[in-house]
């Protein structure tokens, strides 16, 4: 016999009613993405604010052309390009009160430029000659961060610590979909929804985390879908289309600003160019693919939308493009310009407070630099 049957058949105390501590269902994502542009929902759709997103869009198109030149003649040492992705870019950017704040990720260099961060500032990182280019206070706009998903976890804490003190701010964080797969992505959703932080996290699912498909990053019925799991609403939009788009998120920073909480937008969208100028995309996707998505472009659907209703004519266009190259030129000609850096400023705006190894590091540095301009002045 043994010990269980010596003491009795086991009767566990039944558990009191389970209840679901938020009811999921409002929480899950559409089935289909969202889609302004080609529906009925266009009719409602602000003419003047379709007119910026298309001005803007275009202006965007010819930077992430230019900023591609110049990584090839050696002007910028990577450029990731968000060419096809300009929806999300410029509706980032544009649903923010000034006061706001917008985290982006490396590829979001148009999402700053659209902010109002000058287009040479936003590409000195990539160039390669500073640490951020910009003052991030100037436009509410965090440092690009190169490292996946670890701008997120930042957005949180800026977003907390501003309701905390009653200031009117909300933060949006832009991710790739192959940030979705980082434990920050995981920490900052948590702690969003634990403390209904006032932010809006933006996933740009473009297909591809540089070669890998998303169908080998996760088995979730969408990205969108994975809000529910941290107590927050999931929203899936048409990343092309630059109506739906910011209405979604314009949504999204009412609620949070209000006091509802963080939310989850997946936007569904395509990177037409390869993953930066040192990824060869041939390896990875076929030229049928990217054809297909070219004719999702979001420039014309818009443009179609815009013109269909009367509200865009030749002229329209022609000068959306011409500012478009007003703005390419001026930047082709300041990024041919050679900077004046001083070597010692790489341990500027490291820390507060210098470190003892920092201030170690500089005064070697200053004497390396010393010795070199001596030795060049005994040679002449």
């Amino acid at each position: 016999m043994t010990v269980m049957e010596q003491r009795g058949a086991y009767q566990p105390t039944p558990p009191p009613a389970w209840q679901p501590r938020t009811d999921p269902a409002p929480l899950l994502p559409d089935a289909e993405p969202y889609r302004v542009l080609g529906t009925e929902a266009a009719a409602g759709a602000d003419p003047e604010l379709l007119r910026r997103l298309y001005a803007e869009l275009v202006k965007g198109r010819r930077y992430n052309a230019q900023a591609t030149a110049l990584t090839k003649q050696g002007r910028l040492a990577v450029y990731p390009s968000s060419t096809g992705q300009e929806a999300c870019e410029v509706a980032a950017a544009l649903v923010l009160q000034e006061q706001d704040w917008l985290f982006p990720s490396y590829r979001d260099t148009l999402a700053v430029v659209a902010r109002g961060v000058d287009p040479v500032e936003a590409l000195t990182l990539l160039r390669g000659d500073w640490h951020t280019g910009y003052d991030p206070y100037e436009h509410r706009v965090a440092p690009l961060s190169t490292p996946l998903a670890t701008q997120l976890p930042h957005a949180v804490g800026l977003a907390h610590a501003a309701r905390l003190k009653g200031d009117d701010v909300v933060a949006l964080a832009m991710v790739g979909d192959g940030g979705t797969s980082e434990g920050d992505f995981h920490e900052a959703l948590n702690f969003a929804a634990v403390w209904q932080a006032p932010v809006v996290f933006l996933v740009q699912n473009n297909g591809f985390a540089i070669s890998v498909p998303l169908a080998k990053q996760t088995a979730a019925p969408s990205l969108a879908h994975k809000a529910v799991g941290y107590g927050m609403p999931g929203r899936l939009v048409d990343g092309n289309d630059a109506a739906a788009v910011h209405e979604v998120l314009a949504e999204a920073v009412r609620r949070a600003r209000a006091g509802g909480g963080p939310t989850l937008v997946e936007a569904i969208t395509y990177r037409v160019e390869a993953h930066t100028n040192a990824d060869d995309a041939t390896r990875y996707r076929g030229d049928a693919e990217v054809e297909t998505w070219k004719q999702h472009d979001p420039i014309a659907l818009l443009e179609r939308e815009l013109t269909t209703r009367g509200l865009l004519d030749e002229d329209g266009v022609d000068a959306a493009r011409e500012d478009a190259e007003t703005m390419a030129a001026s930047l082709r000609a300041r990024m041919n310009q050679d900077p004046a850096l001083d070597p010692v400023d790489l341990f500027a705006h490291v820390y507060a407070e210098p470190t003892p190894q920092l201030l170690e590091q500089r005064a070697q540095l200053r004497a390396e630099l010393a010795a070199e301009a001596e030795a060049e002045g005994a040679q002449r």
